[in-house]
């Protein structure tokens, strides 16, 4: 074969270039042989473009009198290569202009352009272009088009969360926005008409763009009914869509027709399916799709791995989600990310908390969704320090910007008692997502802020954000702390009236339990009977507030109602033993204790725990007997000598936490004493968690009592911080029982204490 043979032969076939070196080598070739050559030209294009050398393609295709649509197809595809992705358009117009049809090469470069500009239009008119010229058959441009609406409607989907940002934006470019023309103009009809006007048309371009993406899937479906020939990428496509945009029976439905095709899934199709199996919490056609994962060699995948464990742990069954964990070849972040979420969000925080310690060891990066995940487990765990050290990381890896994580630390933040350092991240936050208004409203109820809450509600409705089912559980929850009765129902109605929300069990608890404080017990038992079998917990909320209001009568009955449900519920027994014990009725007592002694029925100890080190726990249990709390008592001085060894040592701070009840609280203070650990200038500052305000200051009496006397060193001392607490004790209504003579104990609270050497 002579040389002109090879070299026409390397050209027919680039796909034998195998390295750049071998790219420029046949350039050299052509420059001796057919220099001028068009066709050879373009062929060389587009073996640069291939490996992605930009300038050489571009000097060749500027070398080009009239550049064939090769060549075009070339350069289009290496600009998007390069992300130069206006550039790529820029060409194809030229190339139009020029009179040159594009063939079926050229458009899915194209559209990737489209795709990752976001440009809904161009990517229409690139489609009328393909239909115009009879391509809408071709299987990887129809591929192509659907894989960018698809893109498109992920887009959407993330507008929506800046929608709200972009509408008040608008407001100012007014001069004024709606929240401040609320108190500018003042309150009579035809300004309120004027408002709602407003309101309508800031809501009118938002209202267009739900229709749009609607309109976007239904185009997916259209390019999809007219292919002629479907592969697998086809199928995949089109089921991610759907499964993406919630449209779960749809997605299902098109993966069976994909088996009536005579095509067999792949791990793309298994890793979209998986997902719709975990939101209908379907464990059993989860483990459908897991064998057949297994059994065609899919288990191995990363993806479908993350998968399965997203899914296992959607249906609580967090020891499957660890095996299929355990046996993965290698963890990236989408499986770490997995596994954290899914034991955080089964209430295994510790767990959570660990295997972020050990993602970090194996030196994967986290991405913004490692910490939305695990914040929630410190916001639960009370872990105020680490919840810290989480945010500078953030900090400094630069997530703190972001949104969902954002969300997290106002959450962290707000169940942790720094309910003003929470106001300031939502503040500062450009969106708001529904998470973050829940996160803050809710924030403010656990710490008794009625107002505030209510304020913060009513703000995000002014600023066209629609409440969801938990958005009204938290501004329930603050109705209901305050005793704000009208405001409570006003919102209980409007769910169903304005939103059509249907009340579930959360919000009957919270109007129950509203009722309950208020002394409307028989108000209360009437909403409960009027719900759809009722739960336990419900019933319980309502007895409690029988018990506080002594009404044996019909806290008899409400046992009643929830002994039907659950026979063993010991809660209902312990209640229903106090409120006869609060009436004096003594032999009912003790009749109650013998039948929950017959039935084995026991009530579950309180415990108590020392918090060493990362995840390093000593437990104690309440109820123990003489010998044992002996014991124990011997165990804690041993617990408490090891931490002072384990933890951080420092010439002026060392710090040691302490959990328990009360009670528990003030013997830890006394052994402290006993092991010469307080000096006295110590200052001890007392964190709470406490359900009741009165258990919070019958600690702070306990503790006081240990200050030091007359004569002593008058450094040290007790100081009470509103940290880690459900109610803000600076403006708390009863600081008098701190000067009373009032003692309780906290046997069912739960609290801290740090102690600072001066």
């Amino acid at each position: 074969m002579t040389a002109q043979a090879i070299f026409r032969t390397l050209l027919d076939r680039p796909n034998i270039i195998s390295s750049k070196y071998q790219a420029k080598q046949l350039h050299a070739q052509i420059l001796k042989l057919e220099p001028s050559s068009p066709i050879h030209l373009s062929r060389l294009i587009s073996i640069y473009s291939n490996f992605n050398l930009l300038h050489e393609s571009l000097l060749l295709f500027n070398a080009l009198h009239s550049p064939p649509v090769l060549a075009y197809k070339s350069i289009i595809r290496c600009y998007v290569a390069n992300g130069l992705l206006v550039q790529s358009v820029a060409l194809f117009l030229q190339m139009r202009a020029s009179g040159k049809k594009p063939d079926h090469h050229v458009f899915p470069s194209l559209l990737k352009s489209c795709a990752l500009l976001s440009d809904i239009k161009l990517g229409e008119s690139i489609h009328g272009c393909i239909i115009r010229l009879g391509m809408d058959f071709d299987l990887y441009t129809c591929n192509a088009l659907m894989n960018m609406y698809g893109k498109f409607q992920k887009a959407f989907a993330a507008m929506d969360s800046f929608s709200n940002k972009f509408r008040i934006e608008s407001a100012h470019d007014q001069n004024v926005t709606l929240n401040q023309t609320r108190y500018i103009f003042p309150k009579t009809n035809a300004n309120s008409t004027i408002l709602d006007q407003c309101y309508r048309k800031r809501n009118c371009s938002y209202m267009v763009e739900v229709d749009r993406r609607g309109s976007i899937m239904d185009s997916v479906k259209k390019v999809f009914e007219k292919m002629l020939k479907r592969d697998v990428v086809s199928w995949n496509t089109v089921i991610a869509g759907n499964a993406e945009n919630g449209k779960y029976e749809e997605a299902l439905m098109l993966v069976r027709e994909m088996g009536n095709d005579n095509l067999k899934p792949d791990s793309f199709t298994l890793s979209s399916v998986l997902p719709i199996f975990a939101e209908y919490v379907d464990l059993h056609k989860g483990k459908e799709i897991h064998g057949y994962a297994m059994r065609h060699g899919f288990d191995n995948d990363v993806f479908i791995g993350s998968s399965l464990v997203g899914m296992y742990a959607k249906c609580a069954r967090v020891e499957d989600a660890l095996q299929v964990f355990n046996i993965l070849p290698q963890h990236d972040s989408i499986s770490w990310n997995s596994i954290i979420a899914g034991c955080v969000q089964n209430g295994l925080f510790d767990e959570g908390l660990r295997f972020f310690h050990q993602m970090l060891k194996a030196k994967v990066k986290p991405v913004p969704v490692s910490f939305s995940s695990i914040m929630p487990a410190c916001a639960n765990l009370i872990a105020l320090h680490l919840g810290k050290q989480l945010h500078g990381f953030i900090i400094r890896v630069g997530y703190d910007d972001n949104m969902f994580v954002s969300s997290s630390l106002v959450d962290m933040y707000a169940k942790c008692g720094y309910i003003k350092v929470a106001r300031w991240i939502f503040d500062r936050m450009d969106v708001h997502d529904m998470v973050s208004w829940t996160a803050i409203i809710m924030g403010y109820a656990l710490h008794g802020q009625a107002c505030h809450a209510v304020s913060l509600f009513e703000q995000m409705e002014m600023e066209g954000v629609r409440p969801n089912y938990v958005a009204f559980v938290a501004v329930l929850t603050a109705c209901s702390h305050a005793g704000m009765m009208n405001e409570a129902w006003r919102y209980f109605n409007s769910m169903t009236q304005n939103y059509g929300i249907v009340p579930g069990l959360e919000h009957y608890a919270c109007m129950a339990d509203l009722l309950g404080r208020a002394g409307k017990l028989d108000e209360a038992f009437e909403l409960i009977s009027s719900m759809h079998r009722p739960a336990g917990g419900i019933w319980l909320s309502l007895l409690s507030a029988c018990r506080v209001h002594k009404n044996v009568d019909l806290a008899e009955k409400v046992a009643e109602n929830i002994f039907e449900v659950d026979p063993e519920n010991t809660g209902a027994y312990i209640l229903l033993s106090n409120t006869y014990a609060a009436a004096q009725r003594w032999k009912d007592v003790a009749k109650l204790q013998y039948l929950m002694r017959n039935k084995g029925i026991k009530k579950s100890p309180a415990f108590s725990w020392i918090e060493r080190r990362w995840n390093k726990k000593d437990m104690f249990l309440t109820e123990m007997r003489a010998r044992d709390l002996f014991i124990a008592h011997q165990a804690l001085k041993i617990c408490l000598v090891a931490a002072i060894g384990a933890c951080y040592k420092d010439k002026h701070v060392q710090v040691y936490a302490i959990r328990g009840s009360s009670l528990k609280l003030y013997k830890a203070w006394q052994l402290l004493n006993e092991l010469g650990l307080l000096r006295k200038s110590a200052l001890v500052i007392v964190t709470m968690l406490i359900c009741l305000r009165i258990f919070c200051y019958a600690i702070y009496r306990l503790l006081k009592k240990e200050q030091p006397r007359h004569g002593e060193d008058r450094r040290g001392g007790l100081e009470m911080q509103p940290e880690n607490t459900s109610h803000a004790h600076r403006i708390c209504t009863c600081r008098a029982l701190l000067e009373s003579n009032f003692v309780s104990s906290a046997e069912d609270g739960v609290a801290s204490f740090v102690v600072q050497h001066n």
